[in-house]
């Protein structure tokens, strides 16, 4: 890329989450996002780190001072100086404090849902990342985050995973960070949705065409799954064994393990416990067999497991090459992983304006280019691959999809979501972690 619109696009993504931050947090995006979401937060931590090492820290801090006391980092800190009429399910339908016991204290709110830990990944990066003034500053922030983070990653392989499998468990499509992709028809169609009280949808007003985000039908189960882990009170034992949507989510897990890979850097730099070293990695070593045992022999995929109805998601999304982001990969099954990559059914479709894994395959017969996370290139998708990539060794490949990634942003938009054929930007425009993946993609030039 031209220097000179390198150094403009790395100017015009800096003014986005300046822009977006709203002291001490960052708000997902202007209108539709209004709050502080968690796997957006590590993102957007790699993205400031390039900017500013403390302020990058501070998200994350942040981000767990509301961390509850089972360790779960809630999916949203409510903003309290929000439009009450921005957002839904907002803070008054989730009243956290006092329903959940293990919730913080509130004001602010958040969700009892959580996200696919990227905290210690970004945090890892704002040490990496960080100049030599900052660099005590830095070391300071990974021995405060550390403990928090191990608590984090322990109620993820514990209360996510009683089976021991090394795959994390989710309660809702939300969980996930991708809301109505295709992996979630077959468990969301199994639930029964009751008696709810009447609701309005916020997100539709944000959008032109409404075929871009969750059916009525779709949502309604959403809200309904909120009600019955509502109804348990966040008791993690009662929700495993009465929730109507219980699945194994390969994607999240395969996040867990490259975040527990950080977190053994993090703490060796804090100075963590052998024991707790020792904790850490076999839980690495867990993750990895358990997606390898989700393996699909005909697609060559990771796919999710739903554990109502006992069988696999055969569903070809972004979220199959989990095993790619886990890492560790040996080199035949890396390049099953490559080969399948490179295939038509994703970044070697012929009919892409760039070649970027789309969010599900076009393949698929529930594919749809404009709707959410059913076919849209996801900046921060291609984001996780490009990383994954880096770490597997295949460079060439990486500095080809930072390349094409890039192309996206020509024409000025940090769109959410982009429409894989024509390249439109879709969803909300000015979203923070969309420009915070550009920043990192930048800084690597």
């Amino acid at each position: 890329m031209d220097a000179a619109i390198s150094s403009g696009l790395f100017q015009d993504a800096a003014d986005v989450l300046r822009r977006n931050d709203m002291g001490g947090w960052t708000r997902a995006a202007p209108n539709l996002y209004p709050h502080q979401w968690s796997w957006d937060a590590g993102f957007i931590a790699i993205g400031l780190a390039h900017l500013d090492t403390r302020r990058a820290a501070e998200e994350l801090r942040g981000l767990f001072r509301h961390q509850w006391r089972n360790g779960k980092v809630p999916h949203i800190v409510f903003n309290p100086h929000a439009p009450p009429d921005s957002y839904f399910p907002g803070p008054e339908h989730w009243v956290s404090a006092g329903l959940f016991p293990d919730a913080p204290p509130a004001p602010p709110y958040t969700s009892a849902l959580c996200q696919p830990p990227t905290h210690a990944i970004g945090a890892l990066k704002v040490f990496e990342t960080a100049p030599r003034r900052d660099r005590d500053a830095a070391v300071a922030f990974l021995r405060e985050i550390y403990p928090k983070l191990l608590s984090w990653h322990r109620y993820l392989a514990t209360a996510r995973d009683p089976e021991g499998s090394g795959l994390v468990t989710i309660y809702h499509p939300w969980e996930s960070g991708m809301d109505n992709s295709p992996r979630w028809d077959a468990p969301l169609a199994a639930v029964k949705v009751g008696e709810m009280p009447p609701y309005r949808r916020r997100d539709l007003g944000h959008v032109d065409d409404p075929s871009e985000r969750p059916t009525d039908e779709e949502y309604a189960r959403y809200i309904w799954l909120v009600q019955e882990i509502k109804h348990a009170r966040g008791d993690e034992a009662s929700v495993y064994e009465n929730h109507p949507f219980l699945v194994k989510d390969v994607l999240f897990s395969a996040i867990l393990v490259a975040a527990n890979e950080a977190l053994l850097r993090i703490g060796e730099i804090a100075g963590a416990s052998g024991e707790e070293r020792a904790e850490v990695s076999a839980r690495v070593d867990r993750g990895r067999a358990g997606l390898e045992a989700r393996r699909d022999a005909v697609s060559k995929l990771c796919l999710d497991y739903d554990l109502r109805a006992g069988e696999p998601v055969g569903v070809r999304t972004v979220a199959g090459f989990a095993p790619l982001v886990a890492g560790g990969l040996g080199e035949g099954r890396l390049g099953e992983m490559m080969e399948a990559l490179y295939s038509e059914d994703s970044i070697g479709h012929p009919g892409l304006r760039r070649p970027l894994p789309p969010s599900t395959s076009p393949g698929e017969n529930r594919f749809h280019p404009r709707s959410y996370w059913r076919g849209p290139v996801w900046p921060v998708m291609a984001w996780l691959i490009w990383w994954s990539l880096l770490r597997a060794g295949e460079h060439k490949r990486a500095h080809a999809l930072r390349n094409a990634a890039l192309g996206e942003f020509s024409a000025g938009h940090f769109a959410e979501y982009y429409e894989p054929f024509t390249g439109e930007p879709l969803g909300s425009d000015d979203q923070s972690w969309t420009a915070a993946v550009v920043l990192d993609w930048l800084a690597h030039e």
